[in-house]
């Protein structure tokens, strides 16, 4: 009696690795590339979105998130959505979408060139010489160049969507399309502009 081919294996995990290494289920995150080596290490890419917080009981620890749920606690820190954060990941996917089909990028990839080009290299601080405040420019480090990249995309997407026509969708989609591009109309990439332009004028 003969008996029957046992059937070819697959390795395992593989589905399951394939499934993990996708954004939203949509967009991979194996293969994002960085053109700014001082905020790479601060960029985190990865395809959880939503860590329920564990970072925040040691500090520097958000650096370690997938940027992608930063920018959602980012989006949550206004009076209308805050608190919300399944809202705020619906708002970055539907925004993604919206990249992916106008830009036919990932825009996993975009989001991350927009912090790139979004993060100032140059802020201003006040130093007091007796009773007068003088301004001196000083280096931004890299970890709060990130945060203020990010600061300013959430920023620009809720200037420009509220009290507007435009979704927070098309508007958060905006922003990264116009910093990726380094657009200086885009409200991220003209604050940076503004700050280094104050910090240049107080060397």
């Amino acid at each position: 009696m003969s008996e029957e081919a046992p059937e070819p294996e697959t390795p395992a995990g593989t589905d399951d690795e394939e499934i993990q290494a996708e954004l939203f289920g949509r967009w991979t995150v194996s293969e994002i590339q960085y053109t700014d080596p001082s905020t790479r290490r601060y960029i985190s890419v990865t395809p959880v979105a939503h860590t329920m917080g564990r970072h925040a009981s040691k500090q520097f620890k958000k650096s370690e998130i997938s940027v992608v749920e930063r920018l959602a606690n980012r989006l949550m820190q206004n009076a209308e959505n805050t608190g919300k954060k399944q809202q705020a990941l619906k708002i970055i996917r539907e925004a993604f979408e919206t990249v992916d089909e106008r830009a036919d990028e990932n825009p996993v990839q975009v989001l991350v060139r927009a912090i790139e080009n979004a993060a100032p290299r140059e802020e201003t601080v006040r130093l007091k010489y007796g009773g007068i405040s003088v301004p001196k420019a000083v280096d931004v480090a890299p970890q709060r160049r990130v945060d203020q990249a990010l600061k300013f995309i959430a920023d620009g997407t809720f200037n420009d969507s509220f009290k507007s026509p435009t979704s927070v969708e098309d508007a958060l989609a905006q922003q990264l399309l116009g910093a990726s591009d380094y657009d200086v109309q885009t409200y991220a990439v003209g604050q940076k502009e503004e700050k280094e332009r104050v910090a240049a004028a107080a060397r």
